[in-house]
């Protein structure tokens, strides 16, 4: 019977991650929009707007819909990612926990490793790619892209597919990253609270999502060059500009300065605290309701 608990848990994971990861992604998108925009190459002699700037901007042209141009992209692989992104986890820690049925801190973040590797694969690639793109068109003056359909194709038919698969290294980094950093931080944090709490006590939702929101906290800082590296790669004006992520970094550094690696730290902080405290609080809650187990 054992194999069939496994596959129940798992499937568990998989739904319940399913869910969290779209109610995350259309809750918290404008912020993942000003933080895409502020990433994008700032042109010579021109100060770069800030967060306020943009939504100010994006709105007095488009209208409140414009910060969630690119929305559908997001939602549809934040559901998919956080699915794989749960189903690797539980995968991948059933099979290191130690002879004691635990998980250390180091396999904690093995595991999450291997299942931020998986997500990027299998999900963030392709839906942060077309993502990306359809927000760098929106800046140009007669935009090409109708929609996320029509932008899809349209990039396809272009650059055939790998188009959709532009920065899959930089991508496969930061949700490696992402995974790692964030699942070892709630893991170790909410075993110390379930420590001193009552044994077998659940952990009502305000703790969660504190807790997830720390997680979200330490993975932005850490994994930030990443991220603005991945946004580079997968801009509309990449192929013209840089010949891989390596060179992308490069011109980073030399020509903007170290500290731009950091640019777009505040509205991708608020999302990923946002969003660790709304993905594991709904991950948690449906995983009680579905019987599987939790993080």
């Amino acid at each position: 019977m054992a194999p069939a608990k496994k596959n129940e848990s798992a499937t568990a994971s998989l739904v319940a991650g399913a869910t969290a990861g779209a109610i995350e992604g259309f809750i918290t998108y404008p912020f993942e929009f000003v933080k895409t925009e502020s990433q994008f190459s700032d042109k010579k002699g021109i100060k770069p707007p800030g967060p306020i700037a943009i939504v100010r901007n994006t709105v007095a042209k488009h209208g409140f819909v414009g910060l969630y141009q690119g929305v559908g992209a997001l939602v549809a692989g934040n559901a998919l990612k956080a699915g794989v992104r749960f189903y690797s986890y539980d995968s991948f820690k059933t099979m290191l926990v130690n002879d004691e049925g635990k998980l250390t801190g180091t396999r904690s973040l093995a595991a999450g490793l291997g299942a931020g590797m998986m997500e990027a694969l299998f999900a963030v690639t392709p839906s942060e790619t077309i993502k990306t793109k359809l927000i760098d068109d929106q800046k140009r003056e007669n935009p090409r892209f109708k929609g996320l359909v029509h932008g899809t194709g349209m990039i396809i038919k272009e650059e055939g597919i790998g188009g959709i698969y532009r920065g899959l290294f930089p991508v496969a980094m930061r949700q490696g990253a992402n995974s790692a950093v964030r699942f070892s931080t709630y893991s170790t944090l909410k075993s110390f609270v379930q420590g001193n709490s009552r044994p077998g006590e659940s952990l009502p939702g305000t703790v969660t999502f504190g807790i997830g929101a720390a997680a979200g906290l330490v993975t932005v800082y850490a994994t930030m060059p990443l991220d603005v590296i991945k946004t580079r790669m997968q801009s509309l004006e990449a192929r013209a500009n840089y010949k891989n992520s390596f060179h992308c970094a490069y011109r980073i550094f030399t020509e903007e300065g170290v500290l731009r690696f950091w640019k777009g730290a505040t509205p991708r902080l608020a999302r990923l605290v946002l969003s660790g405290g709304i993905v594991f609080t709904t991950y948690e809650r449906i995983i009680l309701l579905i019987g599987g187990r939790s993080v």
